[in-house]
């Protein structure tokens, strides 16, 4: 579609973005939440609680995706957990159940490039005890809710594995629009990444955040904890 937009020689452009001055880093502050805590990585208050709930996993399987394999005993875990917790990007955070007083899985902002208000979500590890609850939704809207509303960031990224059938659902529950796959995008692991891209922008941010609020209200769930309505359903 042509811009409506014209630069001095009569030739579309894109629309203006007035006043524009970047974005701030993320800053190393929790993100609370009814359910979860989104809180920077500290390796003495989270390594061993991030560990123990890995190990709930029947298997390995979880790590299929990540740049990782699943690790067999703790001082491997928290080695490769202390090279990223001296990171300012990617920026690692714990997942805490409030619950459990615990961390039970981990997310980080990465690849931010604040000059022109992009960021994305990634290195998403989610033990069985955030698997599939209200906590492990919660946390994504938590760090949604800090790029956009907080920081002013024009564009949030989700990306994966094309083969990764799970993630790509999850983004699209979440609300992202798919944009395209970038092919022989990188080697992990001894094996092709064909990448998936997807994105949420600013523009689309207050319908995505009114279904995440929406889908969030204690109304939304009975007795038991079971969704009434499906988040998918709740955008406007």
């Amino acid at each position: 579609m042509t811009s409506p937009h014209k630069d001095v020689f009569g030739k579309p452009v894109g629309h203006p973005v007035e006043n524009w001055t970047g974005c701030a880093m993320p800053p190393r502050s929790d993100m609370v939440g009814q359910h979860v805590i989104v809180s920077p990585l500290d390796l003495v208050r989270d390594a061993r609680h991030l560990f123990d709930a890995n190990t709930m996993a029947q298997d390995g399987s979880r790590f299929t995706y990540l740049s990782t394999n699943a690790f067999n005993d703790f001082a491997s875990y928290k080695a490769w957990l202390e090279t990223m917790a001296g990171q300012s990007d990617p920026m690692l955070h714990a997942i805490i159940d409030k619950t459990r007083n615990s961390a039970v899985g981990v997310a980080a902002f990465m690849r931010i490039d604040a000059a022109n208000g992009s960021v994305e979500i990634g290195n998403i590890n989610y033990s069985p005890a955030l698997s599939q609850t209200i906590g492990g939704t919660e946390a994504m809207y938590l760090m949604m809710r800090r790029a956009f509303d907080e920081l002013g960031y024009r564009r949030y990224e989700w990306k994966c594995d094309d083969q990764n059938a799970p993630s790509r659902a999850a983004a699209a529950r979440y609300g992202f629009t798919y944009e395209g796959t970038f092919r022989n995008h990188m080697v992990y692991k001894g094996r092709n990444r064909n990448t998936a891209w997807f994105s949420i922008t600013a523009e689309e941010w207050p319908a995505i955040r009114s279904g995440f609020e929406a889908w969030l209200s204690p109304d939304n769930f009975d007795a038991n904890g079971k969704q009434r309505q499906r988040l998918e359903d709740l955008r406007p």
